[in-house]
Formats: structure tokens, C-alpha cells, sequence
């Protein structure tokens, strides 16, 4: 495990300054171009899963860098994937939710047949920062009476508290900052 963990923190890269002044944005794009790194977070992921969450039903992923490992995901653990996008990207009827990012504000919507009340539903994204857009999500998963049993990111920005706002959903974080 920390093998994999020390080849996933060599190919994150801190961009200063993106995409506002202050902000040391984590670019985890690197991970993509080496397919052992990606194969490593998708092993950690799916190891953390089926141990601690063995009754998922469905992940459902953050447009738009949640849609790059939960598919990989869903597709080990042998179960689907639905997509959280910004407004305006998904067809049919949608349910939204406005929210706040550490430097903008936001809306995501998720189409209302992606999830069945009584479902048990892991939300993935990249990074969890402030907790803006997972809570978005939570709230928008809720709202089709599902339950969220928790949040998987590759990196957590420990400093900004974004675990706090989601309690008492847990979140697990490959890498903190």
C-alpha cells in the first residue's frame, strides 16, 4: 500500500496560482498519463471499498475529474456509475443544487432516474477541498431518497476542513495535503 501511495504522490503536481491568485491547485492529471499510477488508485480504492463498504450500490462520480476514476471503479466492484454534472450538461429531467467552491460558486445537476431511493451510493471525485461540491452531491443523491455511505477522493486539502461539512458521512482520502 505505501508503495502505491508514494507512486501516486510523485505524480501530483502543485500548480500555483490556478485558477485564482492564492489558490496551489493539486493537478492530478499526471496520475492518467502513467497507467501503473491509475491502476494504483483504482486498486486502493477498490481495496478500501470492499472492505469497508461491501453493500454499494451504484458510484456516482463529479463532473468532471470524479468521471476519470469511477468508472474504473464501478467497473472492478462490478456495479454502475452515474455522473454529477455542472448545469445545463445532462439531458432529461434533472434535479439541481447550487453550491460554493473555495474561490466561485456553483450548480450541479443529476438526472432524476440516476439513482433509486433505498440505493446505497459512494460518491467519487478527485479532490475535496472546502466540501462544496460533495455536499452538492449528497444533497442531490438524498433528494432521490438514496443513502450516501461515503465519499472517496484521491486528494484531501486537510486545511480547509471540507471532511467537516460532509459529517457524518465519512470521506476517505488516498492523500492529504
Amino acid at each position: 500500500m505505501a508503495e502505491k501511495l508514494e507512486l501516486i504522490a510523485q505524480r501530483i503536481k502543485t500548480v500555483p496560482d490556478f485558477p485564482t491568485k492564492g489558490i496551489p491547485f493539486k493537478d492530478i492529471f499526471p496520475i492518467l498519463k502513467d497507467p501503473k499510477a491509475l491502476a494504483a488508485v483504482t486498486d486502493l480504492f477498490e481495496e478500501h471499498v470492499r472492505n469497508s463498504y461491501p453493500q454499494v450500490d451504484l458510484i456516482v462520480g463529479m463532473d468532471a475529474r470524479g468521471f476519470l476514476f469511477g468508472p474504473l471503479l464501478a467497473q472492478r466492484l462490478g456495479i454502475g456509475f452515474a455522473p454529477i454534472r455542472k448545469k445545463g450538461k445532462l439531458p432529461g429531467s434533472t434535479l439541481s443544487v447550487a453550491y460554493s467552491l473555495e474561490y466561485a460558486t456553483a450548480e450541479a445537476e443529476m438526472q432524476e432516474d440516476a439513482v433509486s431511493a433505498g440505493q446505497k451510493i459512494l460518491i467519487i471525485d478527485d479532490l475535496l477541498a472546502t466540501g462544496g461540491t460533495l455536499c452538492a452531491a449528497c444533497a442531490l443523491i438524498r433528494q432521490q431518497k438514496a443513502e450516501v455511505v461515503g465519499c472517496v477522493v484521491v486528494v484531501e486539502l486537510k486545511y480547509l476542513n471540507g471532511s467537516d461539512k460532509l459529517k457524518p458521512t465519512p470521506v476517505f482520502s488516498l492523500l492529504q495535503y
